[in-house]
């Protein structure tokens, strides 16, 4: 499998559900250097798995408290993203902003918080598949991607912008 027109998005299920969550204050962005798990030593920001019975929102609220140690108000879906590994895991994520929080970042046994200047996003150290959704993203567009990676090489993208945007 070699191109996100290959699959069946509309019956494709996910193995994984999880989310992210962007805390942005002035022109920065909260992000973490993972410290293990999925994606171990790069840049994200926070997120994780959704738990059975808990909401994308309760997940997403949940893990930037477990992870960095501040709770994120309002929280805003912004997207999804559709990840098909080539070793088969299927993760679907929801993707929240939120402009507003409480607490001081803290660094825990899950991540290092880092406050990212907007314009600086340390690409290079995230995933492959950011620089393609997180400027539109953090342009107010609500957005989709479809993604097919090995490993963490991205091997093929399809994204679109949500109607409206």
């Amino acid at each position: 499998m070699t191109s996100v027109a290959e699959i069946d998005w509309k019956s494709w299920t996910p193995t994984m559900r999880g989310t992210l969550l962007f805390v942005l204050h002035d022109d920065h962005a909260l992000l973490i250097r993972k410290k293990r798990g999925l994606g171990e030593g790069k840049i994200n920001a926070p997120g994780g798995k959704i738990d059975p019975g808990e909401t994308a929102v309760e997940a997403a609220v949940r893990e930037v408290q477990e992870e960095v140690c501040v709770t994120a108000l309002d929280p805003e879906h912004r997207g999804e993203l559709w990840f098909q590994f080539v070793d088969g895991l299927r993760l679907h994520v929801h993707v929240f902003t939120a402009r507003r929080f409480q607490g001081e970042p803290a660094e825990t046994d899950e991540a290092l918080p880092l406050w990212i200047p907007l314009a600086a996003m340390p690409y290079d150290e995230m995933w492959a598949d950011d620089r393609v959704w997180v400027p539109r993203m953090l342009a107010g567009q609500r957005f989709e991607l479809h993604a097919i990676f090995d490993a963490d090489r991205m091997v093929d993208h399809r994204i679109r912008s949500w109607p409206g945007d």
